[in-house]
């Protein structure tokens, strides 16, 4: 198999993630851009490389992202998720750890609706007796 690609879409938020993982250096892409000039902080770096940490692959695999929709920290969730699904298909000996760490998880929270009468979600207009 000269050729391994394996994929794995990741989602968080309004963001949607695409990942794919290919044998290399440990070498993460993000748009085309590498992962210290797209993501500020170090946190959000921390997190996008959990799932490679956690199941030893960090030098193993080259992971190329296209990811659009929602802010940083969403995106950065996004990715981690896609991560964790695409080492599902390289082995599926993965599963254990990456479920105990709660990786595979998809985040069901979301942002919510706003109300009519309302200025947000929950904010009431300012109350004013007289």
């Amino acid at each position: 198999m000269a050729n391994e690609k394996y994929y794995g879409t990741g989602r968080r938020k309004k963001s949607i993630a695409r990942v794919y993982l290919v044998p290399g250096t440990g070498k993460i892409t993000v748009n085309k851009r590498d992962i210290d000039d797209y993501f500020g902080l170090e946190t959000l770096k921390t997190i996008v490389r959990q799932p490679l940490v956690a199941t030893d692959n960090t030098d193993k695999f080259d992971v190329l992202v296209n990811v659009h929709g929602g802010g940083f920290t969403g995106q950065a969730g996004a990715i981690r998720h896609g991560i964790s699904r695409a080492l599902l298909q390289v082995d599926a000996e993965n599963k254990p750890t990456l479920k105990a760490e709660g990786y595979l998880t998809r985040d069901p929270r979301m942002k919510e609706r706003k109300k009519y009468g309302l200025k947000a979600a929950r904010r009431a207009p300012q109350f004013s007796k007289r």
